[in-house]
């Protein structure tokens, strides 16, 4: 079955709102073997919705739309797949319900318009919104299938995954499943990585291989198509393997969202470990960025930011005679501000950041010019020297990264 995600709403063209449905909606397909083949994004345009539908048809079985589901005159997306298909719309009775219920709750009048909120295509298969007032439909057409789903994401995603999915998966049982797996790498830039892996993405059938830059990182999606689940992951499996061979050094962790920061801090959680940080140049993103996960409070009691030199030394006791013969832009500071915070807090690790961002030079050292070092209760402090490009805030987060990849090693080598 061949895909395709069209998103209503002129705000999307506008750049007001980011099309995140579009990316979700697509991994929820692959997930279920259907292929998704155009992403299309058109403004609340009658005409223009309705020229794309006919184009669509030329060229999808699933058409999917996302948006103007509301009950403002603009919201017309249920209105013109109505009249594309034929067929009138009718009020949902348990949408209306829902509504009446809703209101009733909030002892707020409700106003007419709201009724088309819950209207749906004739002999279409109504789509509750648990979570919203406006209800979506799923109608199997004779040549062509259409689902009309809500804009807001806290409406649209609920319903697909809830609704959507099974009753596509009930009526347009797939013969072979798409199966992902994501592996995230730092330290090495994409250009690199693909040359490392030339020979494997230019062989690539079943699994394919898709590199993706992100900020001071790198992903890779590898694919495979199966009958089932447990073949699917022996073939990711093999591939992964050849993979972590040529770069498995960079490999810090699996899946979207376990970032690098999750996976330090689960690393810290598992081996009861502690960290404290004291930072300049980054003015509190480290611990910030550790702060962002549930449960830190466990392995993080809290750290220091020493922007100035006045404060390095009054905060963390540095010897002022350090500071005034090297700089704080140094090594040496580095070191003295990891060493002093780990003293101070009394942790396993401290991580101290101190350099350039930008974008002015400073104390003759260029931006991006920056010092991370690692002390250990139990072990030598690691110091690195780094030269960072870009601007000021990619220098920042360049430099955190950098710590928590540090600080990363550091917990896994550790006895």
């Amino acid at each position: 079955m061949r895909a395709e995600i069209i998103a209503v709403g002129t705000e999307l063209l506008l750049g007001q709102v980011v099309n995140t449905n579009a990316t979700f909606i697509s991994e929820e397909l692959a997930d279920m073997g259907v292929e998704v083949y155009y992403h299309t994004v058109v403004g609340d345009n009658p005409k223009r919705l309705e020229e794309l539908l006919e184009l669509a048809d030329t060229r999808s079985d699933l058409i999917i739309l996302c948006g103007g589901l509301g009950p403002t005159d603009d919201d017309l997306t249920k209105n013109i797949l109505a009249e594309h298909v034929g067929v009138p719309l009718v009020q949902d009775q348990a949408g209306y319900e829902h509504m009446m219920s809703f209101f009733k709750n909030r002892q707020h009048p409700m106003t007419p318009n709201n009724l088309r909120q819950v209207e749906t295509l004739k002999d279409g298969i109504p789509l509750q919104n648990r979570t919203g007032l406006a209800i979506g439909c799923l109608y199997k057409g004779e040549k062509n299938n259409y689902v009309l789903l809500p804009g807001p994401p806290s409406e649209l995603k609920p319903m697909f995954i809830e609704q959507a999915r099974p009753l596509l998966q009930k009526e347009f049982p797939a013969p072979e499943k798409l199966i992902s797996r994501v592996l995230r790498f730092y330290g090495i830039g994409e250009s690199l990585l693909v040359t490392e892996l030339a020979e494997l993405i230019e062989q690539q059938t079943n699994p394919t291989i898709a590199p993706y830059a992100k900020p001071n990182e790198v992903t890779l999606r590898i694919t495979a198509q199966s009958v089932d689940e447990t073949s699917g992951n022996v073939l990711l499996d093999q591939v992964e393997s050849e993979i972590l061979a040529k770069v498995g050094e960079h490999f810090y962790g699996y899946g979207e969202e376990n970032s690098l920061e999750k996976v330090t801090v689960d690393l810290l959680k598992s081996r009861d470990l502690t960290v404290t940080a004291a930072e300049s140049l980054t003015a509190g993103e480290f611990q910030s960025t550790l702060g962002s996960i549930p449960g830190v409070s466990t392995v993080f009691p809290g750290g220091f930011v020493t922007y100035s030199k006045e404060t390095k030394a009054s905060f963390l006791d540095i010897d002022r005679s350090l500071l005034d013969t090297y700089g704080v832009v140094s090594k040496e500071c580095a070191q003295a501000m990891a060493e002093q915070a780990l003293a101070k807090a009394g942790t396993d690790f401290a991580v101290s950041f101190t350099g350039v961002a930008g974008p002015e030079e400073m104390e003759g050292k260029i931006p991006g010019t920056v010092f991370v070092a690692l002390a250990q209760k139990d072990g030598e402090t690691l110091v690195t020297e780094n030269h960072f490009s870009r601007d000021r805030s990619y220098v920042r987060h360049s430099a955190v990264m950098k710590g928590l990849d540090l600080l990363r090693r550091a917990i896994l080598n550790k006895n």
